[in-house]
């Protein structure tokens, strides 16, 4: 009998603590339901806080304009400032070298001298480049140069930004894409001084003119972008009738990957227009380049371009073709060949003069401190020149120094 009473104990006991274990966990499990209750209203309402936050600066921004639904602080333009000088020697005197001809391309003392004109020292320009998002829509470039003796527009356009089918449209003052390196501005170039065959069909400025362009780019693994523009054709060298717009450029360009390393990029172009006797020019050009990776900041460029002209019953060309070895991001150096290889013009005001063989070979090193500074050191041997009615050879060694400060962009290789 007592051992039944004491069994008996044990199951009621045993009934008694189960029963308060889990009275314990019921009671456990309210709380924890009520801190998720108490923390989920927290949240709830640091987010209505936020959104009332988000609200009072979007209306701040619109009354900042009330009559855009932008705030144009929000697109305040990227200012950048270029400064290029040089040093040169040169075995020809100032007023000598001012009067220059290239026979059958430019006539004594018509040449356009804008960078590293005089024996000594040179200020080139000071470059003030500026640009901006507009809108979902557009981007305006400008970029100002700064001559000692003149203030330019050497540019000022926009591009749109969202047009459909790998589309896009510049319209302004612009440099045509036409070749390689006539889009590059001087100081992207690899060399200082521009090549023969662009100084004797377009002057230093290239084309560059008031106009409007059209891209595609195909939506192909393979980059493939083809280009025409209408400009008003202002360029005297090889066009020049401004009784209305009379120049229109096409192009097409393509870029290869082979393996990781090596890349081929090539392009063909073509320039229509007339002179200022309203006779018809026509250009003709290729291009091709060709890199190899050789390590992260090493590479080996080879770029060449060849130009051909038709204008009237004249037919007339010329290539370059330079070759860049990039050391590392602070070394490089190069070569540069080029020549003028057809000149079927009128030569008779360069009776007795030899007319063959205009070419001309350049090397240069290259130093870059930092990405924006740069030091460059070339040295050029011209025979493409006449002075003064005689075939002179000009020896040229140049120090450049160009500067880049503020938010410029970088430059297409």
């Amino acid at each position: 009998m007592p051992k039944k009473l004491l069994f008996g104990a044990l199951v009621c006991a045993a009934s008694l603590y189960a029963q308060s274990e889990t009275q314990e966990l019921k009671l456990q499990l309210q709380q924890q339901q009520n801190a998720l209750q108490a923390l989920q209203k927290k949240v709830d309402a640091m987010q209505r806080q936020k959104e009332q936050e988000e609200d009072a600066a979007l209306d701040a921004k619109l009354s900042d304009d009330s009559s855009s639904s932008f705030s144009q602080n929000t697109y305040l333009p990227d200012i950048a400032l270029i400064l290029n000088m040089s040093a040169v020697g040169r075995n020809v005197k100032n007023s000598d070298y001012e009067n220059f001809a290239i026979p059958g391309f430019v006539d004594s003392g018509d040449a356009a001298l804008p960078f590293n004109k005089d024996r000594g020292f040179n200020l080139n320009y000071a470059e003030v480049a500026m640009h901006s998002v507009v809108d979902p829509y557009f981007e305006a470039f400008a970029i100002f140069h700064l001559h000692p003796d003149a203030f330019e527009i050497e540019e000022a356009y926009v591009n749109t930004t969202s047009l459909p089918y790998g589309l896009r449209i510049k319209a302004g003052k612009f440099r045509s894409a036409f070749g390689r390196i006539n889009e590059k501005h001087h100081h992207a170039w690899s060399f200082d001084e521009q090549p023969i065959i662009y100084k004797a069909l377009f002057g230093p400025d290239g084309i560059s003119d008031p106009g409007m362009q059209l891209q595609w780019v195909a939506p192909t693994d393979t980059y493939m972008m083809a280009g025409v523009e209408g400009l008003q054709g202002t360029n005297d060298r090889s066009f020049g009738d401004t009784e209305k717009n009379n120049l229109y450029v096409g192009y097409l360009k393509t870029s290869i990957d082979i393996g990781e390393s090596f890349s081929v990029l090539g392009g063909v172009s073509y320039a229509h227009g007339k002179t200022d006797q309203n006779k018809n020019s026509d250009i003709y050009g290729i291009d091709f380049t060709l890199r190899d990776q050789l390590a992260s900041y090493s590479a080996l460029i080879w770029q060449s371009e060849y130009l051909e002209r038709h204008k009237d019953k004249d037919k007339q060309a010329g290539f370059y073709s330079e070759l860049v070895y990039q050391y590392n991001n602070n070394y490089s150096g190069g070569v540069r060949y080029e020549k003028i290889t057809k000149n079927d013009t009128d030569l008779s005001a360069y009776a007795g003069i030899d007319t063959d063989n205009l070419d001309k070979t350049t090397a240069m090193l290259q130093y870059k401190p930092f990405p924006f500074s740069r030091l460059r050191l070339e040295y050029s041997h011209d025979r493409t020149k006449v002075i003064a009615n005689e075939r002179k050879d000009i020896d040229t060694v140049m120090l450049t120094l160009n500067i880049a400060a503020g938010a410029h962009g970088a430059h297409a290789y």
